[in-house]
């Protein structure tokens, strides 16, 4: 920070760091032992919509980069059609659209293999960043949940949990929405998990910048009212 932002009190942009994402899988292992929460196998990128043929073009890219195939039928994604090859071991991607002009890229994986889950995630913002696409991303989550074997008498609050990775902040916050609730958080959940993990990830020091993420694909669509900026 030069002498004259300090003076007028202003701070310079964080400069995103994508490889904090690849703290995620210690910290899902940190984040079951003290919460019983397990991948889900799904993680999102939520970025402004782009119009026209870059966007076709960076769509086509992000196939090819995860090796995507176009599939019809039953298998194809709710968010547009584009989805993976239903052969074994393929999961499909989608792209959906909000109410509020944000687009969602949500990829699917094996719930045991979220080191390429989270592999996908960088990639995709990666590849928005050199196609000059940075200024437009807002943000990438992985959704956890409870663990299936788990009584319903138990499951009281929060049913699903997710990191969310702010790209202009370099930061990380809990979004638990609760199971019994509409349109409330399990707060307390959300204060454990940012204590539990803050030797894993750089966590969101500001609550106020944890927005909701209401129905993010993966757990529901859509997204806050407010921007993940």
């Amino acid at each position: 920070m030069g002498l004259l932002d300090s003076i007028l009190g202003r701070s310079r942009p964080v400069r995103p760091d994508l490889d904090r994402l690849f703290g995620l899988p210690a910290a899902a292992l940190t984040l079951q032992a003290g919460t019983g929460f397990v991948p889900a196998g799904v993680g999102s990128v939520c970025f402004a919509a782009v119009e026209g043929g870059a966007f076709a073009r960076l769509k086509d890219d992000v196939r090819g980069l995860l090796d995507v195939e176009v599939v019809s039928g039953p298998e194809r994604g709710a968010g547009g059609g584009e989805g993976r090859s239903a052969e074994a071991g393929a999961h499909p991607v989608t792209y959906a659209s909000d109410a509020y002009g944000y687009t969602w890229l949500t990829v699917r994986r094996p719930v045991e293999d979220l080191i390429t889950l989270v592999n996908d995630l960088h990639a995709v913002n990666a590849l928005l960043e050199e196609a000059g696409f940075g200024s437009h991303l807002l943000c990438s989550l992985v959704a956890f949940r409870v663990p299936a074997d788990v009584p319903e008498a138990d499951r009281q609050g929060a049913r699903d949990l997710a990191l969310v990775y702010l790209y202009k902040r370099g930061t990380f916050y809990p979004f638990a929405p609760r199971g019994d609730r509409a349109e409330s958080r399990d707060n307390a959940l959300e204060l454990q998990v940012r204590g539990l993990l803050a030797g894993d990830l750089a966590m969101e020091p500001d609550m106020e910048r944890w927005f909701p993420v209401w129905g993010a694909p993966g757990w529901g669509g859509g997204v806050s009212r407010r921007s993940a900026s």
